[in-house]
């Protein structure tokens, strides 16, 4: 693969990278998922859902419209956990479902907000239900019963519809996550869903999840037709005109293209380099010592001004020693070590080392 296009594809991964990113990392400031089965969150309902399961409760998550149970040929039990409150109205259709037989369970259903503490104790068959709301139920009609209150009002009453029943709550967070601590809070919520031969749902459509039939039917069965739906499709189009534009282009900006210069050859680098090579691959170490050990020495005479020619070992130890006075032991090593024919490779290291560390006592003083 030539440079050019290992660019284009590498840029077109990273922008392809950005977007995934976008779209999964983009914050959001829904709270459709309080309430849900799905949620770990304290105001999910995961610990409950798993309570039910445990105790070997039929307990199924609902993820298609509310037309669709009218399909189930026994009666049902839905729960519905509302991510915010809402008013204690039905619709048409809901309200038919109800007289039919059915019975509906909404958490989170607004009412008045009276002078009860926030945070409470209610009575119930199972203990205390902890209770952390003001608000309260405080006109009962004949046709509505209470199910759990106080001298405010009722947080949670039934009311017979036909065949049917309601049952409404004012807190949404009746068995939430928070309430891990408190089982009778879960064992109350399971005693007003566990109906007899009644098949028992919890709605997660009201959450946003749906079965792939579902999703299918809506048109959001695969990832081009959520795309063809949101605002991301021009962005996506726009994207994939660029990077074929880069491809069929080359990367190449407009204009003539530009050959690029060949470096120019250094031989006297390549020569060196060259007999490197050779001299370590014969382990000519020999030579090495010889040719460096009698620069180094050169060096260091004219340092010392001693001049041009190769002086004995002890003559240029003594001048060392009255000029530099320091590491004359350490010179006089590296000049024995120097007559030394042939090293090994650890030892040529060290010797060179050793040269080096000469070098910089002499320039200190």
């Amino acid at each position: 693969m030539k440079a050019s296009n290992r660019q284009i594809w590498l840029g077109a991964i990273a922008i392809a990278v950005l977007i995934l990113l976008t779209i999964i990392a983009a914050p959001s400031n829904s709270k459709i998922n309080s309430g849900s089965t799905y949620g770990l969150a304290p105001d999910g309902y995961g610990a409950w859902y798993a309570f039910m399961q445990e105790r070997g409760i039929t307990i199924q998550r609902w993820q298609k419209p509310f037309d669709e149970l009218k399909k189930q040929k026994r009666p049902v039990t839905l729960l519905q956990i509302y991510s915010q409150l809402n008013h204690p109205v039905l619709l048409s259709q809901e309200r038919e479902w109800v007289e039919a037989g059915n019975t509906l369970v909404v958490l989170g259903v607004r009412q008045r907000v009276t002078a009860a503490n926030f945070s409470t104790m209610q009575n119930s068959p199972f203990g205390d239900v902890k209770i952390e709301t003001r608000r309260r139920l405080t006109s009962i009609s004949d046709q509505e019963k209470i199910s759990l209150g106080d001298r405010f009002g009722a947080v949670v009453w039934e009311e017979r519809r036909g065949k049917g029943k309601i049952i409404f709550s004012t807190t949404p967070y009746l068995a939430a996550n928070a309430y891990q601590d408190y089982l009778s809070n879960f064992q109350y919520l399971a005693s007003l869903v566990s109906q007899k031969n009644n098949l028992l749902f919890v709605d997660e459509y009201i959450h946003g999840y749906k079965d792939p039939e579902v999703r299918k039917s809506e048109g959001k069965g695969d990832l081009f037709s959520y795309l063809a739906k949101t605002p991301l499709l021009p962005a996506f189009i726009q994207v994939c005109i660029l990077l074929f534009v880069l491809i069929w282009a080359q990367n190449r900006r407009f204009g003539k293209p530009v050959a690029l210069e060949t470096p120019e050859l250094d031989n006297s680098e390549a020569y060196i380099q060259a007999l490197a090579g050779v001299l370590h691959k014969a382990q000519s170490t020999d030579f090495l010592v010889e040719m460096i050990g009698k620069q180094e020495q050169l060096q260091l005479q004219k340092n010392l001004g001693l001049g041009s020619e190769i002086l004995d070992r002890q003559t240029l130890v003594n001048t060392w020693q009255q000029q530099i006075g320091t590491a004359t032991a350490e010179l006089d090593a590296v000049l024995q070590q120097s007559q030394k024919h042939r090293m090994s490779e650890r030892e040529l290291i060290s010797w060179l080392g050793k040269w080096q560390t000469l070098r910089r006592v002499k320039n200190n003083t």
